[in-house]
């Protein structure tokens, strides 16, 4: 006999995570930034937990999302990307480096995010203009920056 699960009941949630086959072993109502961040990849930040700071996006199935609304549950069977897919400290990737080189990031907070969304618009949009590229954009927030250092990485990566 079947029963519905509580809202603490454990969870394996079986998926892709940065390429390689991961289970992340959770709770029901856990969120995607949770899960992830309980495997150690603490990369993908929580900030306002409302889906409006950008800060925990992640690539889901080839989609930016913000891993804060999206429940663990949602990513069963389906591949996750996160800023730590991106590159190393000691190998970069482009848009990290041009992040980096353009003093795109200060505190650092909106950083994995804003990479995120940086480098998937590269891939998919390589010829994406600066009005483009402040469009997509501008679903992070960052405090420190004024953006103008971040449309600039943005547009050289």
């Amino acid at each position: 006999m079947s029963r519905w699960l509580g809202p603490d009941d454990p969870l394996r949630v079986e998926l892709t995570l940065n390429g390689e086959a991961a289970a992340l072993e959770t709770h029901v109502r856990a969120t995607l930034a949770d899960a992830v961040r309980a495997t150690g990849l603490t990369g993908t930040h929580l900030g306002c937990e409302h889906g409006v700071c950008g800060a925990c996006t992640v690539v889901l199935d080839g989609d930016p999302v913000r891993a804060c609304l999206v429940l663990a549950a949602q990513a069963e069977g389906r591949r996750v990307d996160t800023v730590e897919s991106l590159g190393t400290p000691d190998a970069l990737h482009p848009a990290q480096q041009a992040l980096r080189d353009a003093r795109g990031l200060q505190c650092g907070f909106c950083t994995p995010g804003v990479a995120v969304l940086s480098a998937w618009l590269r891939e998919r949009e390589p010829e994406a203009d600066d009005a483009r590229i402040r469009e997509v954009l501008s679903s992070s927030l960052c405090r420190c920056t004024g953006y103008g250092p971040i449309v600039s990485a943005a547009s050289r990566a």
